[in-house]
């Protein structure tokens, strides 16, 4: 797994856009910093290993017990990681030859802040 390209930080999406998307209009820079995470979400794989991944008792879970739940080649699944990285959904450290993953919530949290009704709403 590659580390040369940062992750899109986890506060790049703007606090102000916390409220919901029925409080205001979001503003350009608010929807193209949303628009990562959706489209990293966008895809089946990355939406399979990110609910493998939060849902992993412990908080973490080595890339050796990812790659085998797909009929995918191992760099592919290094890929679709690297995106969810990039969309600051998850990070990873690596230990030895392994890479460990593990989600990252408040991204997760600010996107369910987004896509959330208020009462009044």
């Amino acid at each position: 797994m590659s580390n040369q390209e940062a992750p899109v930080a986890a506060d790049s999406v703007p606090e102000s856009c916390c409220p919901g998307l029925l409080t205001a209009p979001l503003d350009e820079e608010q929807a193209a910093d949303l628009a990562k995470v959706f489209k990293a979400l966008g895809d089946p794989v990355r939406l399979r290993l990110l609910s493998m991944i939060a849902s992993r008792a412990g908080g973490e879970v080595c890339v050796c017990e990812l790659t085998p739940a797909f009929d995918l080649s191992q760099p592919t699944i290094s890929h679709h990681l690297k995106l969810l990285r990039q969309a600051g959904l998850i990070d990873c450290e690596r230990r030895g030859t392994w890479v460990y993953y593990w989600l990252l919530p408040e991204t997760t949290d600010r996107l369910a802040g987004v896509l959330t009704r208020t009462a009044h709403a």
